[in-house]
């Protein structure tokens, strides 16, 4: 069955980076659109980002537009999200996502 684990969280100053990264098994990883999901805390799920098949087609929300990069490594089955110029707004829940399948996530906290 498909499994998703996300890694790479943690407690970052303001301004500082982060690399999640997420491990696929049980699909064909390339055939399929991946996408990067978030929930605050007392908040709802929020789309991040979304990249194809083939890595060449990416989309942003507003809010991590130019700060985030959303990527893919085929041959590893491994999603990728670059997160830069991280700001506290920032500090949710992480999780990469194949259509309504998410894993268990992973913790981003964003504080001085």
């Amino acid at each position: 069955q498909v499994q998703l684990v996300e890694s790479g969280g943690g407690l970052v100053q303001p301004g500082g980076s982060l690399r999640l990264s997420c491990a696929a098994s049980g699909f064909t990883f390339s055939n399929h659109v991946m996408k990067w999901v978030r929930q605050a805390p007392g908040k709802g799920l929020e789309w991040v980002s979304d990249i194809n098949g083939s890595g060449g087609s990416t989309n942003y929300a507003d809010s991590v537009k130019g700060r985030f990069t959303i990527s893919r490594d085929n041959a590893k089955n491994t999603l990728y999200l670059q997160m830069n110029s991280l700001k506290p707004e920032d500090t949710a829940v992480y999780y990469c996502a194949k259509g309504i399948v998410r894993g268990q996530g992973t913790q981003v906290t964003v504080s001085s």
